[in-house]
């Protein structure tokens, strides 16, 4: 499974999100948006949004740290 969290170092949900993916054994690829422009773009058009965290798990998309929607687009 491919998942990307895109993120800025000094959001507190990003971190819960990182969190959870680690406990819950779950590699992920971290896309720090604040330093690349073109990663902010491309999760904007995924999302629709400027806020982080936007994770995609395999073109699923979960803004913000949304537990139950997590686990079901990891299946977990």
């Amino acid at each position: 499974m491919a998942v990307t969290v895109y993120s800025t170092p000094t959001c507190p949900w990003c971190k819960k999100v990182k969190a959870f993916l680690k406990e819950n054994k779950v590699s992920f690829k971290n896309v720090d948006v604040s330093s690349d422009e073109k990663k902010a773009k491309e999760m904007m058009d995924k999302s629709g949004q400027m806020g982080v965290p936007v994770i995609d798990a395999n073109g699923t998309i979960v803004t913000g740290f949304d537990e139950a929607k997590l686990k079901s687009a990891l299946k977990l």
